[in-house]
């Protein structure tokens, strides 16, 4: 008799799970990855958040690397700010958005950023940047991180906003070819 009970429940529970809609299913398909919230440094750059956004970003197709490291197109486009991004970037260590447009300067005022002296060797036509304080530099024993957004004629009229680690022995490098280059 008790079995006979202990079966009812269960399939009365059984019967029930399926009538009540599943939650994950009623609220329809997973939200996007916040990539434009990554390319502000929101949270702080770490590899363990890069390798996840990464392979969020590998769910949604095949990306373009012709230009600069792998860039997916989203599914649908993020407006922040007066900024709309179509597109998520991975470059080296860097995490990021095209924005629609030649808005270094406006993506500058709108988070702060500072003209960069130099230019990337050539790669970049205008860029602006500004590293994170100390209390959100998570990895400076090996490097810095900061907000960047730059233009550059390989980008066809959009903006590159990255939240960008650049370790110390590579930033040393790069500013010794940018003096070598001025000679």
């Amino acid at each position: 008799m008790l079995n006979c009970q202990k079966i009812r429940i269960l399939a009365a529970a059984s019967i029930t799970a399926m009538l009540v809609p599943n939650s994950s299913l009623a609220a329809g398909p997973a939200a996007q990855p916040d990539f434009f919230g990554a390319a502000l440094c929101e949270p702080a750059y770490s590899f363990g958040l890069a390798t996840q956004l990464y392979e969020e970003a590998e769910k949604l197709g095949r990306p373009d690397t012709s230009v600069l490291g792998a860039i997916y197109a989203l599914p649908t486009p993020i407006e922040r700010e007066g900024l709309t991004a179509r597109a998520a970037v991975f470059a080296g260590t860097s995490i990021g958005v095209l924005l629609d447009g030649e808005v270094a300067e406006q993506a500058a005022q709108r988070y702060h950023l500072v003209r960069e002296n130099n230019h990337l060797l050539g790669a970049s036509k205008r860029g602006f940047s500004r590293e994170l304080p100390d209390d959100r530099q998570a990895m400076k024993d090996l490097g810095i991180i900061s907000i960047v957004a730059r233009e550059s004629g390989a980008l066809h009229r959009t903006t590159l906003l990255a939240c960008e680690f650049v370790s110390h022995e590579d930033r040393k490098a790069l500013q010794s070819l940018e003096v070598e280059k001025g000679r």
